[in-house]
């Protein structure tokens, strides 16, 4: 199987088991824990520019998982979390990784959140490396194993 086959095959499991626990991820945690892990896997490389931004934002409004909460409040989270990515990434990366690692003790939510990382990262077919290591990243933060994940 070719990568990018497997990388959506993956994306679209990843999705499917997110979906099957909706009703378990309702909590203030999980909500800003996955917003900050789609702000970190955007701001992979460095910086984030306003095509990804949109693409991010767009699938973060077409997740099932995630319509268990007011679009505004989440797009307001989300662009909190870019602006401290984009402000200082390394600082701003030490931040994001402690609210991450939050929903460290939920070990359904701690899942859910590294795998709507994976899911934002492979949407556009290209999990690349720098995306990869974030999401590796945010799996040590919530004490997971990113071997579960193939990272």
């Amino acid at each position: 199987m070719a990568l990018w086959d497997r990388i959506k095959e993956s994306a679209s499991t990843m999705q499917t088991q997110l979906n099957a626990k909706k009703n378990d991820l309702k909590s203030g945690g999980f909500r800003d824990a996955s917003m900050a892990m789609c702000a970190l896997v955007a701001a992979a490389d460095g910086s984030i520019d306003a095509s990804e931004r949109q693409r991010v934002a767009s699938l973060i409004m077409g997740n099932d998982v995630l319509q268990n909460f007011p679009a505004a409040d989440l797009q307001r989270r989300f662009d909190d979390y870019c602006q401290q990515l984009t402000a200082d990434f390394d600082f701003g990366k030490v931040g994001v990784l402690q609210t991450i690692g939050k929903v460290a003790k939920k070990p359904t939510e701690a899942r859910a959140v590294i795998q709507i990382g994976i899911v934002i990262g492979g949407a556009d077919g290209d999990f690349d490396a720098s995306e990869r290591a974030v999401v590796r990243e945010a799996c040590f933060a919530v004490g997971i194993s990113p071997n579960e994940f193939d990272l």
